[in-house]
């Protein structure tokens, strides 16, 4: 049914999703998104599902958007869209604000709000759109050699598309995270609370699916209830409204660079990246 995704059932209560590209380090191209997000539909429409785990094949988690995916603009074409936002393949900023109001914003947003619970198991390199699949998540548990970056200010961005860096780290942090372009640790990330777990490579697996079954045997409606209000809290906060403000900021960096550079992103900050890793 999927080409670059898994869909599993370890549990009769416990659905898990898992990135299944592991040759370009589970890079994501709209193929992979679009799948994800009908895995997560798919998860979210089950009633004998309670608890949901995104994982990853592979050494790494995700190495984020695939930059060398081909025919970038036109691809959203081949798919219905989720969103009411279209006309993916417009000139200028158009299309391009089209397409990530779409895959990116879009989406994850989505994936945010799925009533039901849901947890992120993360192992090796978590880079940029990498974030943007596990930020979503209610928990995150990683595995001791995972290792989280947002390296999009070397490529002239101002952060990636769902901007939860303040929300998952605290100002001072997010900003460090962001100026720096440095990796964060698990151990770090755990001593931050953007991580709820670490523990050893060999049982991220199965610690990870220990905790969604001791989840998926409380009551699915009271785990629906809390989970909205916890993001309520949240997003009374004013989460919502600085997305929405940073995606903006994020849709002027493109420009920028475009008229620029010609490209939407700094190639001298993207090439050196590109080169070592095959994404964004």
């Amino acid at each position: 049914m999927y080409n670059t995704i898994v869909y599993e059932r370890p549990d009769e209560k416990v659905a898990r999703i898992v990135l299944n590209r592991p040759e370009s380090r589970n890079a994501q191209d709209t193929t992979l998104l679009h799948e994800l997000n009908d895995a997560f539909d798919k998860a979210a429409h089950d009633d004998s599902v309670s608890v949901i785990i995104l994982a990853a094949n592979g050494p790494h988690f995700s190495s984020g958007h695939d930059l060398r995916e081909p025919d970038l603009m036109n691809k959203l074409n081949d798919f219905r869209p989720v969103g009411t936002w279209s006309n993916f393949g417009a000139p200028g900023a158009e299309g391009w604000m089209a397409r990530e109001k779409e895959l990116y914003l879009g989406f994850t947003e989505r994936w945010r709000n799925i009533p039901k619970p849901t947890i992120a198991a993360v192992q090796g390199k978590c880079i940029a759109g990498g974030l943007m699949l596990v930020w979503p998540c209610d928990l995150i548990v990683a595995s001791q050699d995972a290792m989280f970056l947002d390296n999009t200010v070397s490529m002239g961005m101002c952060g990636v598309e769902y901007f939860a860096h303040p929300w998952e780290l605290g100002p001072r942090k997010a900003k460090e995270m962001l100026f720096t372009a440095d990796w964060m640790e698990a151990d770090e990330a755990h001593r931050l609370g953007m991580v709820n777990h670490v523990v050893e490579p060999d049982r991220l697996e199965s610690f990870a699916l220990e905790l969604a079954m001791k989840i998926a045997r409380k009551p699915l409606f009271a785990l629906k209830l809390v989970k909205e209000s916890v993001n309520a809290a949240e997003d009374a906060k004013g989460r919502m409204s600085a997305m929405q403000t940073a995606f903006a900021l994020h849709q002027l960096g493109h420009s920028h660079n475009m008229q620029v550079h010609g490209l939407p992103i700094d190639p001298a900050g993207a090439g050196a990246f590109v080169k070592k890793s095959g994404s964004e």
